[in-house]
């Protein structure tokens, strides 16, 4: 059974970009943790910080228990997350206390800040969490760097709308349901992102670019990543070997 820890900014973040990989692999037995930066606070025009960031957090735990994951919050500010010293020692203490084989997170180039701050933080965390003179609380260090992987960004593109390359993708056919499952639950959402981003349906939008993805690899729905190899993080195939059959080689 393999470790999977998965990062990302807010509550649905996760479910948009890596639900369907995160269920294949709960299906087969290996344990999955989800971890949100933040709460979400700023995800809503009709309740305050407070009642928005409790609603959205049990909305994830929610979400999470469709494939028996556990849940957390880092408890950073929404539209606050920073690399900054701090920080990086709180995402390593929640590495070295996952001990994860696998971690995904998000993409250091996407559209929202804390996305991008929150896909450095991971990267710089899994890089500190074997270097014991690195001190972070009570979790020892871990024997060796976890493999890591770098989920699409939104929309696939960058801050200047410049693609983004992808290694691979998942075949995710099999379990969009539960994909589907898991992204209904963040209920809180409908009314924000139209307001915010003109999207009168999460679901369905998730569902197209769920689409749009399949159809670079020649199936009908798919998520993509790409792995981060630089020295001296592990250039093992670890996800891919675990997604078994489900991989999709970039064509």
């Amino acid at each position: 059974m393999a470790r999977v820890l998965a990062v990302h900014a807010h509550p649905d973040d996760v479910e948009i970009l890596v639900g369907g990989t995160l269920a294949l692999l709960a299906g087969r037995g290996h344990a999955i943790r989800i971890v949100t930066a933040t709460a979400g606070e700023g995800g809503s025009a009709e309740f305050d910080p407070a009642e928005t960031a409790r609603v959205r957090q049990a909305e994830a735990a929610a979400s999470a228990a469709h494939i028996g994951a556990q849940f957390r919050c880092l408890g950073f500010p929404d539209l606050g997350v920073f690399n900054d010293d701090p920080s990086r020692r709180a995402v390593t203490e929640m590495v070295r206390q996952a001990a994860p084989d696998v971690v995904i997170t998000a993409s250091p180039s996407d559209y929202h800040p804390d996305h991008e701050a929150i896909g450095l933080l991971v990267r710089d965390a899994c890089f500190a969490a074997p270097v014991a003179n690195y001190r972070t609380g009570p979790s020892p260090a871990l024997a060796t760097i976890p493999a890591l992987y770098f989920t699409d960004a939104i929309g696939g593109r960058d801050r200047d709308g410049v693609r983004l390359k992808r290694d691979f993708a998942v075949d995710i056919g099999a379990v969009f349901a539960t994909k589907r499952a898991m992204l209904a639950e963040h209920r809180s959402q409908a009314a924000w992102v139209l307001k915010q981003h003109g999207i009168s349906d999460l679901g369905a939008d998730m569902e197209a670019w769920s689409r749009r993805v399949g159809a670079d690899f020649g199936v009908d729905l798919a998520e993509g990543f790409r792995q981060y190899r630089h020295t001296p993080y592990p250039k093992a195939p670890v996800l891919q070997d675990l997604v078994g059959e489900s991989l999709l080689a970039n064509p």
